[in-house]
């Protein structure tokens, strides 16, 4: 048991008041734990001025025994003393949990900082790899064109028909000149001496003249004219065959042409090859050609 002497703070009204209130539940927890419990007290202002007029009491009876030198004992309950110290644990409790979770979320603060960085370097590694995806990509389908362009030209038919290889390389040809020349050679090759063959190597005199091959042109144009055939497309051929001998500077050669143009084809030709025909020879500079008659 403490022996404890009330100081002059606790003369107050409100002190003892708060001293009462200790020993009555420091009573009333004895009594509670050996009889049952008690109805609530309704606080009315009857009981009110009744708990006053004991608290002066109290306050008379505490101020005459300090005033005689006999302090006041005041014995702490058992349980009281024990909440306390639970209730301490559990401050110190909260504190550390406090703690904890202010550190948690700090961590989650840096992390979550550090996984916007990892989606953003994410981000930027997808773009570049697929950018590397897609030139390697390309890379590929050039190497394959490379190929495939490079490769032996075959000699086999496709379809079986020289019209159909050659109506399928001329479109060929129209979108794709570099495949589309290849197609034309392989109906060369497939189906020689025929008339589709010759056609072929006049288309393939024109991509070649689109590629600022002359030289080639003039291979190709030389090839389709063998025989000087009676075919619709010849007279632009035979003037696109001067064109080539002249890019080549082969000037005489390319007044013969002209010179055969006028004499084989110049009737059949339509009125836009001949006055192309002569704007070549002048051009080139060829002797003057001899009038060409038509029938009456």
């Amino acid at each position: 048991m403490t022996m404890l002497k009330l100081p002059a703070a606790l003369r107050t009204r409100n002190a003892l008041i708060s001293v009462l209130g200790v020993i009555l539940i420091a009573g009333t927890t004895t009594v509670v734990a050996q009889t049952a419990p008690l109805e609530p007290i309704q606080w009315d202002k009857r009981r009110l001025d009744q708990l006053d007029r004991n608290v002066r009491r109290l306050e008379r009876a505490v101020t005459q025994r300090n005033a005689a030198g006999q302090p006041v004992i005041i014995e702490p309950d058992a349980e009281v003393v024990a909440l306390q110290g639970r209730v301490g644990l559990m401050d110190r409790r909260l504190s550390d949990v406090e703690a904890t979770v202010q550190r948690v979320n700090g961590d989650l603060e840096r992390l979550t900082f550090q996984l916007d960085e990892a989606t953003r370097d994410n981000g930027a590694l997808t773009t570049r790899l697929r950018d590397a995806e897609g030139r390697l990509q390309a890379i590929e389908q050039a190497a394959a064109r490379e190929a495939e362009l490079n490769a032996p030209i075959p000699t086999t038919s496709p379809t079986g028909d020289a019209a159909r290889d050659l109506t399928a390389a001329a479109r060929l040809a129209a979108s794709d000149p570099a495949r589309g020349d290849r197609a034309l050679q392989a109906v060369i090759a497939a189906w020689p001496d025929t008339p589709q063959a010759q056609e072929a190597s006049s288309r393939l005199g024109d991509l070649r003249v689109s590629a600022g091959d002359h030289a080639g042109a003039v291979s190709a144009y030389a090839a389709a004219l063998r025989g000087w055939p009676t075919t619709p497309w010849a007279p632009a051929t035979t003037l696109e065959l001067a064109n080539a001998l002249n890019a080549t500077d082969r000037k005489t050669q390319a007044c013969t042409a002209l010179t055969e143009f006028g004499r084989r084809y110049a009737e059949a030709a339509t009125p836009v090859v001949r006055t192309r025909a002569a704007e070549a020879r002048t051009r080139i500079g060829c002797p003057a050609a001899t009038p060409v008659r038509r029938p009456g």
